[in-house]
């Protein structure tokens, strides 16, 4: 009897979950490229189980989602969630043949991430009100996300017996719950020190391990860490479009252009890949003119 998209669904999440070792929020986008496909056959009203979708059914599927979807990015993204959800099938021997073997992503470029500049940071942390119950938990937190570099999910779910002051690193729970030890700034540590004294203020502490609460004593919210960048940058009158992640991007940026070494930025980022670093090499194509100006022989 063939599995239903309900049956592959939860074996797909467990193969995901514990032989793949992906985060939660790794596993739900690919359950979702998933589901969009279901949603597919539903609102086209095909009975077809996942055992049965061909590779002219994924080409009508792409076709269809385009319409309302028409950036490559997002097309190339759901595309690769699709292609893993066959493979297992495949693997699992529930299939003979990968229908997305053979499917092509659109064509999507390099995308290069944006990036603050140092003054933009500067102007971002002025804006913090210290004299507020959160303002010195607002600064940590930027302190944190762009001196370690931190993923958001890596921020929110640090803890206190993570920070190691007297080796001056912290340690992060990455993609895959994979440690890494992260070098984190004085500046950074005095911050956190700072707020510490107003987390101990708080009348309840539900994590109590967790560094960064809210006023419930509870962790924050991947979603209020968003809000309070996007405020504080508003109000700072950047008008590029900006999130968590760009402090992160721009802690790449930062290094790279100063001098760093790749491997060293890739160690601390957590990339596997080193390839994934490199993007950073690309984003300041005026600095690389610069350095090769000031630097070459024949400049």
């Amino acid at each position: 009897m063939s599995l239903s998209w309900k049956q592959s669904f939860r074996n797909f999440e467990t193969y995901l979950r514990l032989e793949k070792s992906l985060s939660n929020n790794s596993i739900e986008a690919y359950l979702n490229d998933i589901n969009k496909l279901e949603n597919y056959f539903i609102d086209s009203q095909q009975d077809i189980l996942p055992v049965n979708v061909t590779y002219s059914d994924l080409k009508s599927f792409l076709g269809w989602y385009g319409i309302s979807n028409q950036n490559t990015r997002t097309q190339s993204r759901v595309l690769s969630g699709i292609r893993a959800f066959f493979r297992f099938l495949l693997i699992e021997g529930e299939i003979e043949e990968n229908p997305a073997s053979l499917m092509e992503s659109p064509k999507i470029g390099l995308k290069l991430p944006e990036v603050l500049s140092v003054a933009e940071i500067d102007g971002i942390i002025g804006e913090i009100d210290l004299s507020k119950p959160e303002g010195h938990r607002n600064k940590a937190i930027i302190e944190t996300l762009y001196g370690c570099g931190l993923r958001v999910s890596e921020l929110v779910n640090l803890r206190l017996t993570d920070i190691h002051y007297g080796e001056e690193f912290v340690v992060v729970t990455g993609k895959g719950d994979k440690q890494r030890l992260v070098p984190v700034s004085t500046k950074a540590l005095k911050e956190i020190d700072l707020y510490k004294q107003d987390r101990n203020r708080l009348p309840v502490i539900k994590d109590q391990n967790i560094l960064f609460l809210n006023r419930r004593g509870s962790r924050l919210t991947r979603a209020m860490i968003f809000t309070i960048i996007k405020d504080l940058a508003a109000r700072a009158g950047i008008r590029k479009n900006i999130s968590p992640h760009t402090f992160r991007h721009s802690f790449a940026t930062h290094m790279i252009e100063a001098g760093a070494d790749l491997r060293a930025v890739q160690e601390m980022l957590g990339h596997e890949s080193i390839l994934t670093t490199e993007i950073y090499t690309h984003i300041d194509r005026s600095f690389l003119r610069d350095t090769l100006i000031m630097f070459h022989p024949r400049a």
